[in-house]
């Protein structure tokens, strides 16, 4: 699997008749598959607008993404997201939200609920099946928004910063968690972050965004062994290097 976005431009009409907004000026990347990719830039840039349309919640204005070749089209199952703020459903369960995808398929009540309920289980959520969002830590209500994407077993997992609203405990166990759900199954991630650890902790390659609008500065293959030590020198090198390119791009926009 290849995915690739051939010059992304994506402008936005302005509140006043005539205003534009250019949030992201030729894009050109490629994804292979099976890879851990982070977006990494300053705040605003455009890059949940990036994955909003690769996911195809949002229109380019100009450029394509393609799926081995092929453009991707609105709607495609081939693409699951997860969003920082959960988007669980208050009114059902952890069961019934992470078998949601599953029950709008047609798939019946029993096939379902035994996948779910494997999911329950690897997510280490057992013994909270039945509980409703607001009964679960923030932890946990992430884990059953993950879940509730892949369990949907699509070809590209886009995360919109999925644990920004975490505690730094919490976070450095989910991203630990994440990593040995990846491992297991091989998905092809893009993951979006502000935080410079955690793309480094993370990723097999970090791409750096410009400010708005957004360009592709630096891509930085992170050629570490895993697990990683969050402390050694080799993910601190990686962590400087990432940090001058961005407080570099902030000083040359003034």
């Amino acid at each position: 699997m290849t995915l690739e976005f051939l010059d992304l431009s994506k402008t936005f009409s302005g509140e006043m008749e005539g205003e534009s907004v250019h949030t992201l000026d030729h894009i050109e990347y490629r994804v292979e598959n099976g890879r851990f990719v982070t977006i990494i830039g300053p705040s605003g840039c455009g890059k949940t607008t990036l994955l909003r349309i690769i996911a195809g919640l949002e229109k380019a204005s100009a450029g394509k993404v393609l799926l081995d070749g092929k453009e991707m089209v609105q709607g495609s199952e081939e693409v699951g997201m997860v969003f920082q703020e959960y988007a669980l459903f208050p009114w059902r369960t952890t069961l019934q939200n992470i078998e949601m995808g599953l029950e709008i398929r047609g798939i019946s009540r029993e096939k379902r609920r035994l996948t779910a309920m494997e999911y329950v289980k690897n997510f280490d959520l057992a013994g909270f099946e039945n509980r409703y969002p607001r009964e679960l830590s923030g932890g946990m209500k992430q884990r059953v928004a993950i879940a509730r994407t892949l369990i949907m077993n699509p070809r590209i997992v886009l995360m919109d910063e999925p644990f920004g609203s975490l505690d730094s405990q919490t976070r450095n166990a989910m991203q630990e968690f994440l990593l040995k759900i990846w491992q297991k199954r091989g998905d092809t991630i893009i993951f979006v972050t502000h935080n410079v650890d955690e793309a480094v902790f993370l990723s097999d390659e970090i791409v750096v965004l410009s400010r708005r609008p957004a360009r592709m500065i630096k891509r930085i293959e992170v050629e570490l062994s895993r697990p990683r030590d969050r402390t050694s020198e080799e993910c601190n090198k990686i962590r400087r290097d990432v940090l001058k390119i961005l407080e570099e791009e902030m000083k040359r926009e003034g």
